[in-house]
């Protein structure tokens, strides 16, 4: 199915969740000189503007990342907030960056980027933003492009999996393939992300997930519906092989998320 487009989405509270912490293992990831393989199934087109007609129709970026940047989250040193800043520094105030440009305002150019995206549309403006970048973006099924690229090399890494869902099926193939990845690339750093619904849609694969490496990181922050009869209530990551010191930044986000929507039920309850 190619019917999903992130434009709608775009900086909601569940990008501000997980690419806050991309950014934050990004950073971690850079710390040595070694290089890094960055992949990524699901890449999207890269650069939104927030305020297309798209963005404005489902407000979802206004009840995220206006709200999260209104609240004062992230410090200037935090990596999320300094790739926003830069990105918006060359394309406009209400620009926000995908995972794709995350990654490439903080990976070096000794790093490798790998992008898939089969929808044709996304594919071709992921192609245009990534143009000044080190980034080599494919036209394919992201999870056969992973299957054919991993282990990757260099063997230092992350793999993020970011699908739309319109697929219910994901749910239940996901954790097989992440097996097999995680066998393959067994010092691989693999992301997951997957929305909360209304439904619990996702609680069968996380706890598949979770049988398969105990010790994987699951994360995972609530949120007030971006408009009425909206199912999504929250947003997820399971991370594989996580890197030093993202437990605590996973704490802190909880923290923040916990108070905005405290802050929000008391504003309703005035």
């Amino acid at each position: 199915m190619l019917s999903y487009q992130h434009l709608y989405h775009a900086g909601n509270m569940a990008d501000v969740h997980k690419h806050s912490l991309l950014a934050w293992m990004l950073q971690y990831l850079t710390q040595k000189e070694k290089p890094v393989s960055y992949i990524e199934t699901h890449a999207g087109r890269a650069l939104y503007d927030l305020t297309s007609d798209e963005a404005i129709k489902t407000g979802e970026a206004a009840e995220g990342i206006n709200r999260v940047l209104a609240a004062n989250w992230f410090s200037e040193s935090h990596p999320y907030l300094q790739a926003l800043t830069k990105i918006r520094a060359q394309h406009g105030p209400q620009s926000y960056p995908g995972s794709p440009l995350l990654a490439a305002e903080t990976l070096r150019p000794t790093d490798s980027l790998h992008l898939a995206e089969l929808h044709p549309q996304e594919s071709t403006a992921l192609e245009y933003a990534m143009s000044p970048y080190r980034a080599r973006c494919y036209t394919q099924d992201g999870f056969t492009l992973a299957q054919s690229l991993c282990p990757p090399m260099p063997r230092r890494g992350m793999l993020v999996i970011d699908p739309s869902y319109e697929m219910k099926s994901e749910y239940g193939t996901l954790p097989g393939f992440i097996r097999q990845i995680h066998r393959k690339w067994p010092v691989g750093i693999i992301v997951l992300w997957y929305p909360l619904l209304t439904t619990g849609t996702h609680h069968s694969m996380v706890e598949e997930l979770a049988h398969i490496c105990p010790a994987g990181l699951r994360h995972e922050v609530a949120f007030a519906p971006a408009r009425p009869g909206h199912k999504m209530i929250g947003s997820g990551l399971f991370v594989i092989n996580p890197p030093f010191a993202l437990a605590p930044e996973a704490a802190r986000m909880s923290r923040c998320f916990k108070n905005i929507n405290r802050n929000k039920r008391g504003k309703a309850n005035d």
